[in-house]
């Protein structure tokens, strides 16, 4: 097939990997794949944005800059037009972002399959930490690309029932999580045995996670087994986290990484005794679960819907009351106790993601698979030109 794939993203973070790795296994599977989006899309490396950009959000009020993301759908849809003219897709995928409508608009125009990725309700989640003055107008944005969708998109169950809500009949939603790139990930060596074990962090570091909960209780601990903590990324937790570590003692046995390559990460996780997902927003599909599990770590994770829906109590990961203060720290002691469980879980883990494909191979599958359904119908722009079934 021959995919349009038109995204907004600014900057090379987790919206990148996700993005890089459906073009790349898109490809790899035979697709014709015509990236666009943002010119300036990378320029800030790894975790970075580009300059201009940062310096608009700096300088703009709140009510300017969500102007400025609206009026860019003229520049957008020009530049998704011209590329439309020259490739003649069969299909658009859009990554969703707030006031985004440039792909919704051209494959009504062009009577073509609308795929829409939804990584969460951006409306909601900007107007929630305080950083949306537009709120009316984003969300009816928003609820206009959804359900403008032949086929939405999103990375959880608990996402796809928001997006129910908001008027997108079910049969046009299909649930696909974030993946991985197996191949960057081999079978796991066993663990060296003596010695300390490291818990471990992948992503950006907020005061949310609790993470200087598990540095108090490594500090508090009384364990055996010595204990350390690996931080691969940053964040604004991590001055807090650094400052907390040298004051109880422990700042020889807390690391920190920064921002590293993308590919680098696979070597890091592998290096995780105990990987750590020590919370989590109710609608997301944490892209370092997918990494844990594919290293074949033992993963402790909060007992909540969407990541039940990739692991499992007792049998590939241990999942605490994320209510009770000390069920995290207690299912880790567990585990720095416990061997033969650490081992357990994380083979079990790296099976499961055997078992269900939760790969990006599997997914740009699961995607294409729906836009070949939608062309064989000729259906396109959310059912205006046909009418769209169940699939």
């Amino acid at each position: 097939m021959r995919i349009l794939y038109s995204h907004r993203i600014g900057s090379r973070d987790g919206q990148g990997v996700h993005l890089e790795e459906m073009v790349a296994a898109m490809r790899a599977e035979g697709h014709e794949v015509r990236l666009v989006g943002p010119s300036f899309y990378g320029q800030g490396g790894w975790g970075g944005e580009s300059r201009a950009v940062g310096l608009a959000r700096r300088l703009l009020p709140g009510w300017a800059a969500e102007g400025a993301e609206l009026a860019y759908n003229l520049p957008a849809y020009r530049a998704l037009a011209r590329a439309a003219a020259e490739f003649r897709p069969d299909v658009i995928y859009e990554r969703a972002n707030l006031f985004f409508l440039a792909g919704a608009m051209l494959a009504r125009r062009l009577r073509l399959p609308y795929l829409l990725e939804v990584n969460a309700p951006l409306a909601d989640e900007r107007a929630r930490h305080g950083n949306l003055r537009l709120s009316r107008l984003a969300a009816a944005a928003e609820r206009h690309t959804w359900r403008a969708a032949d086929r939405v998109l999103p990375v959880t169950e608990v996402l796809a029932d928001r997006i129910a809500r908001e008027g997108v009949p079910r049969e046009r939603i299909t649930v696909i999580p974030n993946g991985i790139q197996l191949a960057h990930y081999p079978e796991p060596e066993p663990r060296p045995e003596g010695g300390p074990l490291t818990l471990g962090f992948v992503g950006f570091v907020r005061e949310w996670h609790g993470m200087d909960r598990v540095v108090a209780a490594m500090a508090a601990w009384k364990g055996e087994q010595q204990l350390r903590l690996r931080v691969v990324g940053d964040g604004p937790a991590r001055p807090g986290l650094e400052a907390q570590a040298a004051s109880l003692g422990i700042a020889d046995r807390v690391s920190f990484d920064g921002v590293v390559d993308h590919e680098v990460i696979p070597g890091l996780v592998a290096g995780f005794d105990i990987a750590l997902q020590p919370a989590a927003v109710a609608y997301a599909s944490p892209l370092k679960v997918f990494e844990y599990m594919a290293a074949g770590r033992a993963i402790v994770a909060p007992d909540q819907p969407n990541l039940r829906e990739v692991l499992e109590h007792e049998r590939t990961a241990l999942l605490f009351d994320p209510a009770d203060e000390g069920a995290m720290w207690g299912a880790i002691a567990r585990l720095a106790a416990d061997p033969a469980l650490r081992a357990r879980l994380g083979a079990a883990a790296r099976a499961e993601v055997l078992r269900r494909d939760l790969t990006w191979t599997g997914n740009a599958r699961r995607v294409v698979s729906l836009a070949e359904d939608l062309r064989r119908r000729g259906t396109g722009s959310a059912g205006r030109f046909a009418p769209v079934s169940a699939a």
